[in-house]
């Protein structure tokens, strides 16, 4: 099956599908915790004003969670992948998280965790750490409220507001000393959101992690584990390496994820990654093999997902969503290819001409012909002939 599809310079070139989709292994029971940051599907048809009034399609959205859960993934809810702080705002994230975890309760072994955030908090907005500690106590209040599990994401704010580390500990210190149960931290690197620069206070990675150590000893009854989203696998070892015990690692590294979840023969990272939202065949069937002992089947399998990944996940960063729905889109998960917020524009067509390449060859176009149906008519608004 060919395709012609943009390429350097802009030259249009022929490309020859060589893919075999990858089948997923449903009851498949994995020996690490993996989470899927979920995206949410617009509803185009409803969006008068896509930039300011976001619609959702809440059953397709719920649909997609089903999908991930059937093939053995844990939720990871309104995180970023959602585009939390880019086009979904806190009001939607409630009735998302809501949904959410009433959809949970109907699927045997389904979990999930939600992210609390402080973004209904404008940065600009924030005078003092009182105004970010009532900020998350307040969205902490509602996941916890509707039964939930919290994932206590970066704050913008409180990015704004802190003087230094003595600050971020007393934040943290105080949500965690009030949580219900046990949290998820997240500690997002500034690719993502140039508005975390110098997080926990400083801007060297060595100070930064001596903070969050010196947080999570304080209260690890308290926390479950923490992502770490900074894409280098030598910072997220040094982290792992001194998190006491019973305080998992959940990499965010969606450039080096495989060999960060095999591990070194020692210790591991589990997964909490947007990445699988957009691999979660591959990714079951690999976290199989693993479960199974079968690291060189694993390794066969993930190895093709790690030049897709970092091409989705490519500078701009925070952009990634785009590729993410982008999948969904290509693999028949919703009708359209149009985000809240317009962000489908974030990234061009010879982006996405990559992407579809990649995934080809990743074995995660799960049916070729619908996926060239649609590449060609992403092609033709973009001015690509045939």
């Amino acid at each position: 099956m060919d395709i012609v599809l943009p390429g350097e310079g802009g030259r249009s070139t022929p490309y020859a599908l060589v893919g075999q989709p990858v089948q997923p292994v449903v009851g498949a029971r994995f020996s690490r915790i993996a989470y899927a940051a979920a995206h949410v599907v617009a509803d185009p048809l409803a969006m008068t004003d896509p930039w300011s009034k976001p619609v959702v399609d809440w059953d397709r959205t719920m649909a997609f969670r089903h999908h991930l859960w059937r093939l053995g993934f844990r939720i990871a809810e309104a995180m970023d992948t959602s585009q939390r702080g880019m086009g979904f705002d806190w009001t939607n994230a409630q009735e998302l998280i809501r949904r959410s975890i009433a959809e949970a309760r109907t699927v045997e072994g389904a979990d999930l965790a939600s992210g609390a955030g402080t973004d209904h908090l404008a940065p600009s907005a924030a005078r003092t750490l009182d105004d970010v500690i009532a900020a998350y106590e307040q969205q902490f209040a509602f996941i916890e409220g509707q039964g939930g599990k919290a994932i206590m994401m970066a704050s913008r704010a409180l990015a704004a507001v802190a003087k230094g580390p003595d600050d971020y500990a007393r934040v943290y210190d105080r949500i965690l000393s009030q949580a219900s149960g046990k949290v998820i931290l997240h500690w997002l690197g500034d690719m993502f959101d140039p508005a975390l620069k110098g997080y926990w206070g400083s801007g060297d990675f060595e100070a930064a992690l001596d903070t969050v150590v010196a947080i999570i000893e304080r209260h690890a009854g308290k926390v479950e584990g923490i992502k770490i989203s900074l894409l280098d696998a030598g910072k997220e070892v040094a982290l792992r390496n001194r998190l006491p015990d019973g305080v998992v690692m959940f990499t965010g590294d969606d450039f080096n994820y495989p060999e960060l979840i095999a591990g070194d023969g020692g210790r591991h990272s589990h997964a909490l990654l947007g990445i699988f939202d957009a691999i979660a065949p591959v990714a079951n069937a690999a976290l199989a093999k693993l479960a199974d002992g079968e690291r060189a089947g694993y390794d066969a399998l993930m190895a093709p997902t790690v030049p897709l990944s970092r091409k989705i996940f490519e500078a701009p960063t925070e952009y990634y969503k785009a590729g993410i729905v982008f999948m969904a889109w290509l693999n028949g998960h919703q009708d359209h290819f149009a985000m809240v917020g317009g962000m489908q524009s974030a990234r061009g067509i010879r982006h996405y001409a990559d992407v579809f390449r990649l995934a080809d060859q990743a074995g995660l176009l799960a049916d070729p012909e619908l996926a060239v149906a649609r590449m060609r008519s992403l092609c033709a608004v973009a001015g690509v002939s045939e």
